[in-house]
């Protein structure tokens, strides 16, 4: 993938006719899928089928999407009998465990659907540069899940930072997301529940004995086969502002502050280390992991929640040489302080900044943006073209955190050039049994 500024917006060239409703399938029904299904829903989608290896996850999402649409819904269990149906449907909502979203992706934009993934948008590197290329040439609509990305805050912090506000900017600190996930097994052998297709499930992974409350649902992300722990989950949320407004490409150099699987004190567990853009300086970025940065790094957020007798949130904070921005996880409910001024604000009422143009679109909602552009109305915003460098980023660090030290990483080539173990994390191996 061409290093390049990240803010691209990504019209569709395949839509469905203006102003009718897009028929939409939902392929994972656990939580986040159904949360999203319930959001699609409410911006005007037509839920036509529910897919997923569990039928008890089927019939809760029927259940949440409630009325006729969860009535009449159809159920798969193999998303590849979704494909033999293609001509029911326009587009697919992928809410499935990480291990899942690139075979599935990929089949359905190649079949012409238009494609809404959960993030992270893949579980490896190699899978992530795979998809931004083939969403630059499929006439499909994609977007990735990370919905902070419609959300005011980000879209004012980035034209913010762009127009220099915060001068140079050296420093940013993420803290509240672990790094932890394990490898291997879990032991035990319990039955596997009537309705549920395990090996399925597992999918490209390698098939391990069920165990019960360990893996499904839910807990696959703390398990390396399936997910890439906390932040895998959390990565595309909290680096998604600053590789726009930073327009960082590939860290080159990932530090990993852990030993026998502990974090030393005092270090932040993960170190992202990006070079100068143009007239841009170097930035390091801190995922804290355990505990937050020291009070001096963070100053101007401490004094504000002390001034209000709170606890300091957690969150992403940006740091320049004339001010800083925080906000949470999911950049939103930004904060701005600049030197001289008492307390952190709202960074959409900051009197500093007032005059600074709005040069991004307000957006009415994530997944009413991917609906809409599905339609031809508008483009999306966080496209698999943006989602799979933003991607690619955040599962460099995994690569470090896996292979135990720290690692020169050359992007371009989705290499780390002191670990040659790395490569079967960059490019996995999987069973072949369960894709298409």
């Amino acid at each position: 993938m061409a290093a390049g500024g990240p803010l691209i917006l990504r019209a569709a060239p395949n839509s469905t006719a203006a102003n009718s409703k897009v028929n939409l399938v939902l392929i994972g029904c656990g939580g986040q899928g159904r949360g999203d299904m319930k959001g699609m829903l409410s911006s005007g989608a037509n839920l036509v089928a529910l897919c997923d290896p569990d039928a008890a996850q089927i019939e809760k999402a029927r259940h949440d999407a409630g009325g006729e649409a969860g009535k009449n819904a159809k159920a798969y269990e193999d998303y590849r009998k979704l494909l033999d149906d293609a001509s029911s449907f326009d587009a697919v909502l992928i809410g499935t465990p990480d291990h899942w979203h690139a075979p599935i992706a990929k089949a359905f934009m190649k079949a012409g659907k238009h494609v809404y993934c959960e993030k992270p948008l893949t579980h490896s590197v190699a899978e992530a540069r795979e998809l931004g290329e083939l969403a630059r040439t499929c006439k499909v609509v994609t977007q990735m899940g990370n919905q902070g990305s419609a959300s005011v805050s980000l879209r004012r912090c980035t034209e913010i930072i762009k127009a220099g506000a915060l001068g140079q900017i050296r420093e940013i600190y993420q803290w509240g997301i672990g790094v932890n996930a394990s490898e291997g097994n879990a032991p035990g052998n319990d039955p596997i529940p009537q309705g549920y297709n395990w090996d399925l499930w597992c999918g490209g992974s390698a098939l391990r004995p069920f165990v019960k409350g360990v893996y499904h649902p839910a807990r696959w992300r703390a398990w390396f086969d399936f997910g890439n722990g906390g932040m895998a989950d959390f990565g595309c949320h909290a680096i998604n502002l600053p590789m726009r407004a930073l327009d960082l490409s590939y860290p080159e150099k990932i530090v990993i502050n852990r030993k026998d699987g502990k974090q030393l004190p005092d270090k932040a567990a993960v170190e992202f280390h990006f070079s100068a853009r143009g007239n841009l300086a170097p930035v390091t970025l801190f995922w804290q992991g355990d505990g937050r940065p020291a009070d001096s790094a963070i100053q101007p957020l401490v004094d504000t929640y002390k001034a209000k007798n709170s606890k300091v949130p957690d969150g992403v904070m940006i740091i320049g040489e004339k001010g800083c921005i925080h906000t949470s996880h999911w950049n939103t409910d930004g904060k701005i302080w600049l030197k001289g001024e008492e307390h952190m604000t709202d960074v959409t009422h900051h009197a500093g900044t007032k005059d600074i143009a709005e040069s991004l679109p307000r957006s009415k909602g994530h997944h009413q943006e991917w609906l809409n552009a599905c339609r031809g109305e508008g483009k999306t915003f966080s496209p698999f073209e943006i989602g799979a460098k933003l991607t690619e980023i955040v599962l460099a660090g995994v690569v470090g955190l896996r292979v135990g030290h720290t690692i020169q990483w050359d992007g371009e080539k989705m290499e780390a050039k002191d670990a040659p173990d790395a490569a079967r994390i960059i490019h996995p191996e999987y069973r072949t049994k369960w894709l298409t």
